[in-house]
């Protein structure tokens, strides 16, 4: 998640192996690795299906404030900006907060089991559906937003936002689409060591394209059909690409925590500097600038580790490296498929006969591979060519290595079952059933009549 304004480290910053030992320092014991779920929805009112805005306008109910208010009566501490509440810190490492345009997103406490993290979405549901319906405002998980235009979209208001609306047309064409009208789920990993962290990482940097291809769940812009399975992902090809897609780096010979850091303080461009409770707009400076004291507006200050922890959060790579590994290929969408976005890395990552079987799979596979896959997915799925076959084949054999990583994890409910329940949805569309956006073109089609205005009632929690 993005970090929230007052809670950074003010160490000063001395050297960039600093920064690589400040990363390190996540690696923790296979026995102490945890599963974090991060998922977001877009909002919208009952009555006329549009995006809530931030405060109460032309007498409607149902604003984002006091959807955050009214949540604020099951726990949590609101989250400030600027005197506005943008957030609750939850108990257990947990918060709610906000995407630009008010997608609510729930950033999940560390969880020892994907069981647990059938049990925080249940709960999160039932709390969002209980307020929400008093607001008459509804909250369906979509990868972009089937109806509105980016002009309906609202703007919540937090300080980073404000800079990053003004920079991303300067280095992209569809920064404003990722930022207002998409949503993603994402899980955040551990590891181990560095060694761990690279074979982790280069494993779940190849994969994503398939996950993107399963996840799918994007297939309408202003209601009609885009032409795409996954319209997010497509966003993600002209964003921001010195910070975004796969980067070649990562694959390189002796990559590892050094290398990680001077690419992202010298290659990956800043957006700002949180100092005396305000965002300084530095966007598309060099963080190495702001290390060596050369940025017009910052010259005085002292770059601190929180500044650095800050920059990590803005780099927006398919798998984001910081003190946990975070897979980010993948729409929002309906629960199951959503823990079973969890389930899937679990599986692969977390148990080392699978990741050993992963890497067995992927051998052969190159980084020019992987951003030729990425780059078909977004429109053709699961049917992208891969090799002699289509990216289905891969996606069967990574489901079945994820399949034996949680059968040898034996993490049981109490009811007795293993976590590999919890993949049964990827089961069904490695089976021949559609996957989420195929589904809702069928909609579309055969039920709707061409009006993908129920989309929103039909994808609600």
């Amino acid at each position: 998640p993005m970090s929230n304004p007052g809670d950074a480290d003010s160490t000063p910053i001395t050297s960039v192996r600093q920064l690589a030992d400040h990363i390190a320092a996540g690696s923790k014991p296979a026995s102490a690795f945890r599963i974090g779920t991060e998922h977001e929805k877009f909002g919208f009112r009952l009555d006329d299906l549009a995006p809530p805005p931030y405060l109460p306008s032309d007498g409607q109910p149902g604003s984002i404030r006091d959807l955050l208010t009214g949540l604020a009566r099951f726990g949590g501490e609101p989250i400030l900006d600027q005197g506005q509440i943008i957030g609750l810190k939850l108990d257990g490492g947990a918060s709610v907060s906000l995407e630009p345009a008010g997608q609510l997103e729930l950033s999940g406490a560390p969880l020892e089991t994907l069981h647990d993290t059938a049990a925080e979405f249940a709960a999160h549901y039932d709390q969002v559906r209980s307020v929400a319906a008093d607001l008459r405002v509804g909250f369906a998980p979509l990868g972009f937003h089937p109806l509105a235009t980016r002009a309906a979209m609202p703007w919540m208001p937090k300080g980073r936002y404000a800079i990053m609306r003004r920079y991303m047309p300067l280095v992209g064409s569809l920064g404003l689409d990722m930022m207002t009208r998409t949503c993603t789920v994402q899980v955040n990993l551990d590891y181990s060591s560095e060694t761990d962290m690279v074979r982790k990482l280069r494993v779940s940097l190849l994969l994503q394209p398939v996950a993107t291809a399963l996840f799918a769940n994007s297939p309408f812009t202003e209601g009609e059909p885009n032409g795409y399975l996954s319209y997010r992902a497509q966003v993600w090809t002209d964003t921001d690409n010195q910070r975004a897609g796969i980067p070649k780096v990562m694959f390189e010979p002796g990559f590892g925590f050094e290398r990680y850091v001077r690419w992202v303080v010298d290659e990956v461009p800043m957006y700002f500097v949180y100092r005396d409770g305000r965002y300084v707009d530095v966007a598309g400076q060099s963080f190495r600038h702001f290390m060596d004291g050369k940025l017009h507006n910052l010259v005085q200050a002292t770059p601190t580790v929180g500044d650095f922890a800050d920059h990590l959060t803005t780099v927006f790579t398919d798998v984001r490296l910081k003190r946990f590994l975070e897979m980010r290929g993948a729409d929002a969408g309906r629960l199951d498929m959503m823990i079973a976005q969890s389930a899937l890395w679990v599986g692969l990552l977390y148990d080392e006969a699978a990741l050993a079987a992963a890497e067995t799979l992927l051998r052969d596979m190159t980084w020019e591979d992987a951003v030729t896959l990425r780059a078909a997915v977004p429109r053709l799925g699961l049917a992208a060519p891969f090799r002699d076959g289509t990216l289905r084949d891969l996606a069967r054999d990574a489901v079945a290595i994820a399949t034996d990583g949680l059968r040898a994890r034996a993490r049981l409910d109490p009811q007795g079952r293993d976590e590999t329940r919890h993949l049964e949805p990827l089961h069904a569309i490695l089976s021949g059933e559609p996957t989420q956006a195929e589904r809702w073109l069928a909609r579309y089609r055969d039920v709707w009549q061409g009006d993908t205005k129920q989309i929103l009632s039909e994808a609600a929690l």
